[in-house]
């Protein structure tokens, strides 16, 4: 059986499995570093390497042959896929599909129900070979249930709004959104929240926003509107 190496103070929980063999490509070792906590129902198949500082929720899924940088946290019921590369400190969210082959770097944070694609033809050989997910770049930050398709790079820095739809390469610094998802704008020029909402009592929601504000839109034109919201 291949060597599962962790570090100190690991906590895996009673139905948690470290070390699961794959089916797919020789067994090889796993290596967890210190600090880890693992929770019930989750497994992380033998043959990655997960740094240190790594959590999981519950019922989470690692495959084989992933390479993960330290502090990152994996929510319940994700699936990461084998053969992925995942930086520092990167948060991924609840119910989120990482494909195979997908390249997140450091700081990049996954909202919930995010699907990520790797197979722009599914059924055909020819695009089974050349299987390849996204690339999500530095400090990037994917809103909910977004679909990122296969071989797309986002910036660093970007902001992906719910529900985009991701088909083409989004540059460095850029607020994107809608399907297909488009540049709308840049997240140096975002309104800063604090004149974006206002406090609510006995909620809890906490804040809302602002009745009478006005944001400012960029079309794809690159005219910039004032619209009510």
């Amino acid at each position: 059986m291949p060597e599962v190496s962790v570090g100190a103070d690991l906590h895996a929980d009673v139905t948690a499995v470290v070390g699961y063999p794959s089916a797919r490509v020789e067994a090889s070792g796993l290596i967890i570093g210190r600090n880890a906590h693992v929770r019930s129902g989750s497994t992380i198949y033998l043959g990655s390497r997960i740094g240190h500082g790594f959590q999981t929720g519950h019922n989470v899924v690692i495959r084989e042959e992933c390479a993960i940088g330290d502090d990152v946290s994996v929510w319940s019921n994700t699936v990461v896929d084998y053969g992925c590369r995942i930086g520092n400190r990167v948060k991924i969210h609840s119910n989120c599909y990482i494909a195979q082959y997908t390249d997140i770097e450091d700081d990049a944070f996954i909202a919930p129900g995010v699907t990520i694609a790797n197979d722009l033809y599914p059924g055909q050989e020819a695009s089974a070979r050349l299987m390849s997910g996204p690339s999500i770049g530095r400090g990037a930050q994917i809103g909910v249930n977004v679909t990122i398709l296969p071989f797309v790079r986002i910036g660093a820095r970007c902001l992906i709004g719910a529900g985009a739809v991701v088909v083409f390469d989004i540059p460095e610094g850029s607020v994107a959104f809608g399907n297909p998802a488009v540049v709308r704008g840049r997240v140096d020029d975002l309104i800063s929240i604090e004149k974006r909402v206002e406090a609510v009592s006995n909620s809890a929601n906490r804040y809302r926003r602002k009745c009478q504000e006005r944001a400012r839109v960029v079309s794809l034109g690159g005219r910039r509107d004032d619209r009510d919201r």
